[in-house]
């Protein structure tokens, strides 16, 4: 009896749920069903509260559209088409008749020279005004070795212009152009305050349809190119995923407030249009590069004095091991110029700079862009490992030579790579068992070791009598060896040899 009762009494309760329910949606559905007074037709009805909601919604886009007009409206004016001609000339052999074409031309004293042209099509942004003159900064590679350049603003006026500077370790370059009349400027961000989510516009002539918008956000920051690319690593990219095309390059990557954070360079892409990954120059690196343009015509880099390296061990197998470096990152100093800041702030071959005024040294390229963009005659923090301990120097950079006039200088020391002698190493080279040292990985032509007779594939066992059986004994050895000459034992295909180096 209990269990029937229980039983009905589920039953009702459960009666009562779905009535509930349907009552539920009957309700709804007859709210979405009612008759139109006016019309008399069945349609949803749409109350006061939705419609307010939906005009808010409505109002929220078209201020959102009106933002991008407006940002639009302030940009495409100060961003310029560049097109530029580079004649080339070529000499080849002339026709002085038809049967030359099939025979062979006849013996002549000269040869005829012929004359090409070849255009090229990129963009730019105004940045400065000086009297007559507008300054507009670019990519290097958009003029190149270009002989003849021309500037179209957005309103379609022409101008003809020259170079002012270039360099390809940036990928910069500014022209100048002169005119009497009115030429928007760009008003120029602050490329440090961007974060990874913000909106972006990019603009600029791809593929020559001139004067276009695209829209999308800030991807990432601080972005380096592979190594081995031609693309400029002397500074680090803002990637973003507003589409960027060729023609695109030297246009202007444009902030929600219509000012210019960056500067388009270039694209990774398999098929050579844009699917998304799109490279930018900060601008906060492109504001000294215009500087220094106009005032000397090239960009001035501060110049630390030391041949580098990433702490990898791809790069160099074992040598963080061998040197005992614990922290992450960093870069290895393994040759310095002699008489440079480097040696005249102490620094030692072997040793790794962590950090420079107070900024962690990632590795090679970025130690690189850290000491180029500050400024020669100031000062600076360096820190670094030594033998496994800590220490830092202060010292003041110098201007960087011409990357020519750095290739060839020798006065470098020692002018090797020397890296630990590991398993792999003695069975590729056949060693004895018994011998201990560092095998050199590379050597800089007229250096000192290079002119005392060392190459690659070397085995130093030891320095002024000193065993080197690890790059750490080796680089103490050096450092602490006499100033002016050093011995150095080496085993080279069976044989041992003594080799006097002279610094």
């Amino acid at each position: 009896m209990s269990r029937l009762f229980s039983s009905k009494r589920f039953f009702v309760i459960n009666l009562a749920l779905v009535s509930m329910i349907v009552g539920f949606v009957l309700a709804t559905l007859l709210n979405f069903s009612c008759t139109d007074t006016k019309s008399g037709e069945s349609g949803p009805t749409v109350y006061a509260q939705d419609s307010s909601q939906a005009d808010k919604e409505i109002g929220s886009l078209e201020s959102f559209q009106y933002s991008f007009r407006q940002v639009a409206g302030q940009a495409l004016p100060v961003v310029v088409e560049i097109n530029v001609v580079e004649v080339v000339r070529q000499t080849g052999p002339g026709f002085d008749s038809p049967w030359e074409f099939f025979f062979g031309p006849s013996p002549r004293q000269g040869e005829d020279e012929e004359e090409f042209r070849q255009p090229g099509l990129g963009s730019g942004v105004i940045v400065q005004r000086d009297g007559k003159k507008a300054y507009v900064v670019t990519n290097n590679h958009v003029v190149g070795s270009a002989d003849e350049i021309s500037v179209r603003l957005h309103d379609g006026r022409e101008y003809e212009a020259r170079i002012v500077g270039k360099d390809p370790r940036t990928d910069l370059s500014l022209v100048v152009f002169e005119t009497n009349e009115e030429v928007p400027v760009a008003r120029l961000g602050d490329s440090d305050s961007l974060q990874v989510g913000d909106w972006a516009l990019a603009v600029g002539n791809p593929f020559g349809f001139e004067s276009t918008v695209t829209a999308g956000i800030i991807s990432a920051l601080g972005r380096r190119p592979e190594r081995g690319t031609q693309i400029a690593s002397f500074t680090d990219y803002i990637q973003t995923d507003a589409a960027i095309n060729p023609g695109n390059s030297g246009g202007a990557l444009i902030n929600l407030s219509g000012e210019v954070v960056g500067i388009n360079t270039w694209i990774a892409s398999r098929t050579g249009g844009s699917v998304g990954l799109g490279f930018a120059i900060p601008i906060n690196n492109a504001k000294k590069a215009i500087e220094d343009f106009i005032s000397t015509g090239k960009v001035v880099y501060g110049w630390l004095g030391v041949q580098i390296g990433d702490a990898d061990t791809e790069q160099y197998p074992g040598l963080i091991e061998d040197l005992r470096i614990e922290e992450d990152g960093g870069a290895i100093v393994l040759n310095l110029f002699q008489g440079s800041p480097a040696e005249k702030g102490g620094l030692l071959p072997g040793d790794t700079i962590t950090s420079v005024n107070g900024t962690a040294v990632a590795n090679a390229d970025d130690l690189t862009s850290m000491i180029g963009n500050i400024r020669p005659g100031e000062r600076v923090e360096v820190e670094y490992v030594r033998y496994r301990r800590p220490g830092s120097t202060t010292l003041i950079l110098e201007a960087r030579k011409s990357e020519d006039e750095v290739q060839a200088d020798r006065n470098i020391w020692p002018g090797l790579v020397a890296i630990p002698l590991n398993r792999e190493a003695r069975e590729a080279m056949q060693l004895p068992r018994g011998l201990r040292g560092v095998v050199i990985a590379g050597v800089v032509d007229g250096s000192p070791v290079a002119q005392a007779g060392l190459k690659q594939g070397d085995i130093i066992s030891a320095v002024e009598g000193k065993s080197t059986p690890s790059a750490l004994d080796f680089y103490r050895a050096i450092n602490e060896g006499a100033d002016n000459e050093m011995s150095f034992d080496v085993y080279r295909s069976g044989s041992e040899l003594s080799v006097r180096v002279r610094r």
